[in-house]
């Protein structure tokens, strides 16, 4: 493989890992402090039904998916574009009232869930058939 592949496959596989670990770190906060049940009634409260179950489903995902992206085989891509779903509908319902900026400017806003979306979709993008590291 030509030097250049290489060091695009090794820019993907850091990619990957890093939001593997994000998410996962993401989810079993969740998991582990409780959360899950919080989120499950703010979910209720919005109209979403059964929200326990959603929230439960979510942090699940997260803890359990995180890990199968890490991994790095068959399940990136539909990985990668379930966790882009979650988290752009979390931008609609959660972040986007607060504006752009997560510090600073603002507090709660949407620009990590931006990045880690884009972070996802290149991933994914990377995965579709027929496409390798640096084909243009």
């Amino acid at each position: 493989m030509p030097e250049q592949r290489v060091r695009e496959a090794q820019a993907l596989t850091a990619l990957r890992l890093t939001l593997a670990l994000l998410i996962f770190i993401h989810g079993a906060y969740r998991a582990w402090s409780g959360g899950y049940a919080p989120f499950g009634a703010w979910l209720d409260s919005q109209g979403i039904p059964l929200g326990a179950a959603v929230a439960i489903g979510i942090t699940a995902l997260e803890v359990l998916g995180a890990p199968l992206l890490a991994w790095g085989r068959w399940a990136v891509m539909p990985l990668c574009l379930l966790f882009a779903l979650v988290y752009a509908v979390g931008i609609a319902m959660v972040h986007a009232p607060f504006g752009w900026f997560v510090v600073g400017a603002g507090r709660n806003g949407a620009e990590y869930s931006v990045l880690l979306i884009v972070g996802l979709l290149a991933t994914a993008w990377a995965r579709l058939p027929g496409l390798s590291a640096g084909r243009q």
